[in-house]
């Protein structure tokens, strides 16, 4: 039976990369912080800071919109409300859809690596789990880095969102900034399209065996000399 430990060294720091970066889209998919919205109006957004993300709008406020127990003011967005943006749409889905990705693609590749430690003698399987986990984890990364980068340059051009007026938000902000979400996102779609890459290039290693024709059971029995020939091995010459 082949060792094949210590064919799997990368794989298996590749399988902590694709849990790490799996682990920070889910981060990513809580944070609020993707837009930093800057405003003038220090009325209701007393900070003079919003937070937009692709599940909530949030801002710290001292007016009396505030229950007793209320630090932060946060409304929901909908994917089906008319104001939401088409980024922050497809951030709602692809997101989601790249945790679903995620978490079949580590548990491909574990099985592949349970195989591997375990000393599974068949090389079809292992090759099957890494590649179809490898595939699984550099879908992941790239629906998570579509919405990402799609939100980025809504920042970098400064979109503006029209927000319903129980929002308290205004209509546009002096300045927009990169958010904690975007940059985590961005390092998390990295982290998986590269562990799903050196899972793609795992390849099983060549085993040399010697050939062995066995006598048949009658022939060493009456002394008869047989000799059957094959291509001999040059591992096994000296």
């Amino acid at each position: 039976m082949p060792y094949l430990v210590h064919t799997a060294h990368a794989q298996f720091a590749a399988l902590w990369f694709g849990t790490v970066g799996w682990t920070l889209v889910i981060v990513t998919v809580g944070l609020v912080e993707w837009r930093v919205w800057e405003v003038s109006d220090l009325s209701v957004i007393t900070s003079g800071l919003a937070w937009v993300g692709i599940w909530r709008v949030c801002f710290y406020s001292h007016a009396p919109i505030l229950s007793d127990n209320q630090i932060m003011f946060c409304q929901r967005i909908r994917l089906s409300e008319s104001f939401t943006p088409p980024e922050i749409v497809a951030a709602q889905v692809l997101m989601l859809v790249a945790l679903i990705l995620g978490l079949a693609g580590n548990a491909s590749v574990v099985y592949g690596l349970r195989n591997v430690y375990f000393g599974l003698n068949k090389f079809k399987p292992i090759r099957l789990a890494f590649s179809s986990g490898g595939v699984l984890l550099i879908l992941t990364g790239a629906s998570a880095l579509v919405p990402v980068c799609w939100n980025l340059n809504s920042v970098v051009n400064n979109q503006t969102i029209s927000f319903p007026a129980e929002f308290r938000m205004p209509s546009a902000p002096v300045n927009q900034s990169i958010g904690p979400g975007i940059i985590v996102g961005i390092f998390a779609s990295i982290l998986l399209v590269f562990s799903g890459m050196v899972f793609l290039s795992y390849r099983a290693p060549f085993v040399l065996e010697p050939k062995v024709r066995p006598s048949r059971p009658g022939e060493c029995a009456l002394g008869t000399h047989v000799n059957h020939h094959g291509i001999d091995n040059p591992a096994f010459q000296s």
